[in-house]
């Protein structure tokens, strides 16, 4: 159950992470407002995951998903740049957060 609670925390990461983009510097009171109950969540399935993940795997995973996933909203919906260095980036971050994974 923890690795299901890390995987929402990270999605609701994402989720902040763009609404925090969408708040212009906390201007727009709808995605500011979304950004807080979203990190709220974030962190709260986060702190439930650590009750029986490890510290370092569960924040490096948290992270990642956030990093990741952040990124591929920026590309998807913000039109931001897809570049071969920013591919192989977010490559070696997946590839890390797999080798954590399968880590014991």
């Amino acid at each position: 159950m923890a690795w299901f609670y890390l995987l929402i925390a990270g999605l609701l990461e994402i989720a902040w992470a763009f609404a925090m983009k969408q708040s212009h510097g906390f201007t727009h009171p709808v995605p500011t407002a979304l950004m807080v109950v979203t990190m709220t969540g974030s962190f709260a399935f986060l702190a439930m995951a650590m009750r029986t993940l490890p510290l370092g795997t569960a924040y490096m995973i948290w992270t990642g998903i956030g990093a990741v996933g952040a990124f591929v909203v920026g590309i998807v919906f913000l039109g931001e740049h897809l570049t071969p260095m920013r591919l192989l980036a977010a490559a070696l971050i997946v590839s890390g957060l797999i080798a954590m994974r399968i880590a014991k």
